[in-house]
């Protein structure tokens, strides 16, 4: 089970909601969800964990907002006002949208669907217009803060889409979040996730460059880090990754297998605008020699084990 620590939850109208994709985000996700007062739907391709979730937040419903479990997409978010996503990737996000099975197939008109996978712009944008075929939004929303975030509800999300669906959408997903923001049109939200990342990859080799250099120096590094910290270089990652990686540990959130996902859709992408990004791709080669080493699932922040 995954224990959501206490939040704050504000005022909004009970909604019908679904939630398809219960991993390690998407489980506390639709958890905050419940604990907000909506009527919550959830699918996973292993039944099990659908079930699982349901027993933990019955505790969360209200009299007349039992939640449940549905075995397809198609039939979990057949009285859902909103549509919530977290799934794997690309052909994952098809294959719960489309087909006979898939959730546009079972959803209402005027239904708004967002999508908290990390994915391609372009899947993105094939999905925004299959739903307005239908008489359906299609908001991407990737989200940031990790594992953590969305335990805590405190996910920023980054969303590409149209503003009514998106201001429908909005205060809802507030249950899980602290920031919840429209970008631009569709597939910017994904672009956006993509920018984050370029900007973790090359934040977590340069802290791990300086804390490998500054113990062979010999250095106090948890002291280091807590002097440069109040300075030029404080980062989440080095508040929060600093002192885990001297001491190295990384069972933390996002795993490298994720990360070289993420950073394939980049310098997929990069290859389409022309953009230039030596060092993430470098870093991206990085991390394959951090999967090489066994390092799968470590956390992103594993990158210095390459320098030890």
């Amino acid at each position: 089970m995954n224990n959501i620590n206490a939040k704050s939850y504000q005022a909004t109208p009970a909604r019908q909601v679904a939630f398809l994709g219960l991993g390690v985000m998407g489980y506390p996700m639709a958890g905050h969800l419940a604990r907000a007062g909506h009527s919550v739907t959830v699918y996973n391709r292993s039944a099990a964990k659908a079930s699982a979730w349901c027993a933990e937040f019955a505790d969360a419903s209200q009299p007349t907002q039992a939640h449940r479990s549905a075995p397809m997409p198609r039939l979990a978010v057949q009285q859902a006002d909103i549509v919530f996503c977290c799934v794997g990737n690309d052909d994952d996000l098809r294959s719960v949208t489309l087909g006979a099975d898939g959730a546009f197939a079972g959803m209402k008109p005027g239904a708004v669907f967002v999508d908290h996978t990390t994915a391609s712009a372009s899947v993105a944008r094939e999905l925004y217009g299959a739903a307005a075929k239908l008489g359906l939004a299609f908001i991407d929303a990737p989200v940031s803060g990790g594992q953590a975030g969305a335990q805590n509800g405190l996910l920023t999300v980054m969303c590409g889409g149209d503003a009514p669906a998106f201001e429908l959408a909005q205060p809802v997903a507030m249950a899980f979040s602290k920031a919840v923001t429209l970008l631009g049109h569709s597939g910017a939200g994904q672009l956006a996730k993509m920018v984050n990342q370029i900007c973790i990859a090359g934040l977590v080799q340069g802290l791990s460059e300086a804390i490998a250099f500054g113990q062979l120096a010999g250095l106090d590094m948890p002291q280091v880090l807590d002097v440069i910290g109040k300075g030029a270089a404080q980062s989440w990652q080095l508040d929060n990754r600093g002192k885990t990686m001297v001491a190295d540990k990384f069972d933390f959130g996002f795993a490298v297998d994720w990360m070289r996902k993420d950073l394939g859709l980049v310098l997929d992408e990069a290859k389409r605008n022309g953009a230039r990004l030596p060092v993430t791709a470098l870093v991206d080669q990085f991390y394959a020699d951090v999967q090489h080493m066994g390092g799968q699932r470590w956390d992103t922040s594993s990158l210095i084990k390459r320098l030890r």
